[in-house]
């Protein structure tokens, strides 16, 4: 089976375990996280990178938050000062929640140096899309979108920023024969019945159920396309 969550912004992982587990989802199965792991909540999440990183059967795709915390990683050389498009850049990602992780990296870096760096390397070689097969279906896993879609496009023609940043809007149509499943923009962006629930339309399927803004993310089973939610009664175990 093949379940994919997307924005978990922080999420506590002793929750996200119990999602799993309610889900059943086993080391035969495999886990796909479109990004956006980090910032904005908690310990910024990096108790789960760290949990990541040792799962044979996670994978994960870069998100916007994890490229803005890579194009500022000097903040944790203090071998030398910040070059001006650092600065710029830890600015912009301070703004979108970054501090959490940032302080939360530094402890780690200070403990466990190498298991810092291990981290940093596997999020600078983070894919930023997937091509995956589930249930006789075809699906492009992606964290944002593809700005100037078009159905003729390579799929490594986009830059970072059509992956990354873009948010298609209700009427956005993609790929005829395969599913494009995305993040990045929470679903009650589309309407209030959206709050907290994974979105689907003909083309494509959003998952970031707004984790980073006091919801719970969700998983999706890809094989069925089974929804499955954090149980609401355990809830306040993540705050």
């Amino acid at each position: 089976m093949v379940y994919v969550c997307s924005d978990l912004h922080g999420f506590p992982l002793k929750s996200f375990r119990k999602l799993l587990r309610k889900a059943g989802v086993t080391q035969e199965d495999t886990i796909c996280i479109l990004g956006d792991v980090i910032d904005r909540n908690g310990d910024g999440g990096v108790e789960m990178l760290r949990w990541i990183v040792k799962q044979k059967n996670v994978k994960m795709i870069m998100g916007n938050h994890e490229r803005m915390l890579l194009d500022c990683k000097g903040v944790f050389d203090r071998s030398r000062g910040l070059r001006l498009q650092e600065i710029l850049d830890l600015d912009n990602y301070l703004y979108n929640g970054g501090a959490a992780t940032i302080e939360n990296l530094e402890m780690l870096k200070n403990k466990n140096p190498a298991e810092f760096d291990r981290i940093v390397e596997y999020l600078e070689n983070l894919p930023y899309y997937a091509e995956v097969k589930a249930g006789g279906k075809s699906f492009v896993l992606v964290h944002g979108g593809f700005d100037g879609f078009s159905s003729h496009r390579k799929l490594s023609s986009y830059d970072e920023y059509d992956l990354l940043w873009s948010r298609p809007d209700i009427n956005t149509k993609y790929y005829a024969t395969k599913t494009v499943v995305l993040g990045h923009t929470p679903t009650y962006f589309y309407g209030k019945d959206c709050k907290g629930r994974i979105l689907k339309t003909d083309t494509w399927i959003n998952i970031d159920t707004g984790a980073a803004y006091g919801e719970a993310p969700a998983l999706l089973r890809l094989d069925d396309l089974k929804e499955i939610y954090f149980n609401k009664e355990n809830y306040n175990e993540r705050i």
